[in-house]
């Protein structure tokens, strides 16, 4: 079983930063990659950012967020670093983490509960 608990989100005023975090824990030998998603009503969940590396490499951005938004990961956890936000990035962000049982098991996904972002004035 493996565990993803999620913190940050809230709402913040256009052009305002949040920072969302999400850590792994429970029975897993490998974390492959952690990512965040987002989903507005009537519209299906979209890739925000993922990361495969330690820190900040091997990281892909959905071109809205490029230049605005920063993944970063240690160990088991990955932060989600929001800047200069404006109202169509409101939505609930979810994490997202693909694990491996053991050396030989192939990867299992995990989601978390999804936190809200909301941006308004």
């Amino acid at each position: 079983q493996v565990q993803l608990v999620e913190s940050g989100g809230g709402l913040v005023q256009p052009g305002g930063s949040l920072r969302l975090s999400c850590t792994a824990s429970g029975a897993f030998f490998s974390i492959e990659n952690m990512g965040w998603y987002r989903q507005v009503p009537g519209k299906e969940r979209e890739l925000v950012a993922d990361i495969v590396g330690v820190g900040s490499d091997g990281a892909v951005y959905a071109e809205s967020v490029k230049g605005r938004f920063t993944i970063s990961r240690d160990k088991n956890t990955v932060n989600l670093e929001m800047n200069n936000l404006n109202p169509a990035d409101t939505a609930v962000y979810y994490c997202q983490v693909n694990t491996h049982r053991t050396i030989f098991s192939p990867k299992s996904e995990h989601w978390g509960q999804g936190t809200q972002v909301t941006i308004s004035s």
